[in-house]
């Protein structure tokens, strides 16, 4: 892919990909709920469609039809054992999702990813969901492939999140729907919580109690239909890029705007950003709104502590911002970034260095000194979707022609990531 530097601007209105997050858990969900769930605009990404895979392995029917989802649930004890080994692909949030549902079954199953996913660590889960009684095991107690047998009984368990995870928390949850007694889950630092949001509306009492999440076995899941509102971790792209390039004015309609994920909001607004989040609203559970920006200055500023959680996907795109402000960045308390699809922070300080950008790389984080314009390069995107986008950004920001290597990792989470870009500039 070859992007070159603009100076136009990004015009126009736009919609941004569903929530992967909450696409995810909507085809858990609608599985393990009796009769059917229909969820509107789903994403149909690849991480998503591993994810209704896996559940057709398993005896659900989920019918997709345009941009919405038909699944006939089956109830927490109708899955079938699947007849290979249920493959992830890319996706963690599949695999350590379906953990928690698939140490409450009768039978064994082995869950599998590509190369990237199969040397991610898993014992994050294999940890508490050993301690509630299941029984899995994991290539040297932390590796997939996840080979998960029948338990006797699982128990409810309190268990402290040693790591800022909300896949962590959501295995718990799901594991809990199969448990005697009550789970206590405490969070330290804020994760996004559309899982517990999500168990609710499908009819599981979770209570919040300050950082203490407790759910209590025994609720009946029931059908629903839901709308899945656009992804604000998309969305964070076309937000910055409207920022930085002169002359830009766009508006991003139907945005999910959970307090747990606008963490880029009040960083944009911290570094002099213009940006308005207007009609807003609540949709199953999910606070959504349609948002406006406009080009404008920027500073620098520091990024540490409990906001991390609230924006750990967005910090390759707040990298470029830093990189384009005015003054010092610093990102601190996100070590998490190098146990994603790729160690994001050694390679966004690679790649931007090659634009000729000031930038150091700290065990946790990353420090950047601002600089006014960075230079075209070949840029290597590691296969990761984030990655991608990030330097695909930068490139508008740089003087000549940029390539961006392994740009279709795109697919991942943002398809028409590149035709939405062409559109804003034309």
């Amino acid at each position: 892919m070859i992007i070159e530097k603009c100076s136009n601007g990004l015009i126009g209105e736009t919609n941004v990909p569903s929530d992967k997050s909450i696409s995810h858990r909507a085809i858990i969900c609608g599985a393990l709920s009796q009769g059917e769930t229909i969820v509107k605009n789903i994403l149909l990404s690849k991480d998503v469609l591993n994810t209704i895979n896996c559940f057709r392995q398993m005896g659900v029917s989920i019918k997709v039809d345009g941009s919405n989802a038909y699944i006939q649930g089956v109830g927490k004890y109708g899955f079938k054992k699947p007849k290979v080994a249920l493959d992830c692909g890319n996706s963690a949030t599949t695999m350590r999702l379906l953990s928690g549902v698939l140490v409450g079954q009768d039978f064994s199953t082995t869950l599998i990813g590509d190369n990237s996913l199969m040397n991610r660590p898993m014992e994050r889960i294999i940890s508490p969901l050993s301690e509630m009684g299941g029984n899995i095991e994991g290539k040297e107690g932390k590796y997939p492939p996840l080979e998960i047998k029948p338990t006797n009984k699982l128990k409810g368990i309190e268990y402290k999140l040693p790591i800022a995870s909300a896949q962590v928390k959501s295995a718990i949850l799901l594991a809990s729907l199969y448990s005697s007694g009550k789970t206590i889950i405490i969070e330290n630092k804020i994760t996004r919580d559309h899982t517990e949001r999500m168990l609710n509306y499908f009819g599981e009492g979770i209570l919040i109690k300050g950082n203490e999440i407790i759910i209590n076995n025994g609720q009946k899941f029931v059908g629903k239909e839901l709308y899945i509102p656009g992804d604000i971790s998309s969305a964070a792209f076309l937000m910055v890029a409207a920022t930085l390039v002169e002359n830009s004015h766009i508006i991003i309609k139907n945005v999910g705007i959970n307090p747990t994920r606008d963490g880029i909001l009040e960083v944009l607004k911290e570094m002099g950003g213009e940006i308005k989040v207007f009609n807003k609203r609540l949709v199953n559970n999910e606070p959504i709104g349609d948002m406006e920006i406009k080009h404008s200055p920027l500073k620098g500023c520091v990024i540490e502590g409990d906001i991390i959680g609230r924006l750990i996907d967005e910090l390759p795109i707040i990298a470029v911002l830093g990189a384009l402000a005015e003054g010092k960045t610093i990102i601190k308390d996100a070590e998490e970034l190098r146990y994603k699809e790729t160690d994001r922070i050694k390679a966004m300080v690679l790649e931007l260095k090659k634009m000729g950008a000031e930038i150091e790389e700290l065990s946790d984080g990353m420090i950047i000194n601002g600089v006014k314009e960075l230079e075209a390069g070949e840029l290597n995107s590691y296969g990761d979707h984030r990655i991608a986008m990030a330097l695909s950004i930068a490139a508008l920001k740089a003087d000549g022609k940029s390539i961006i290597k392994g740009h279709e990792s795109v697919n991942i989470s943002y398809p028409n990531f590149y035709e939405t870009l062409d559109y804003l500039l034309s």
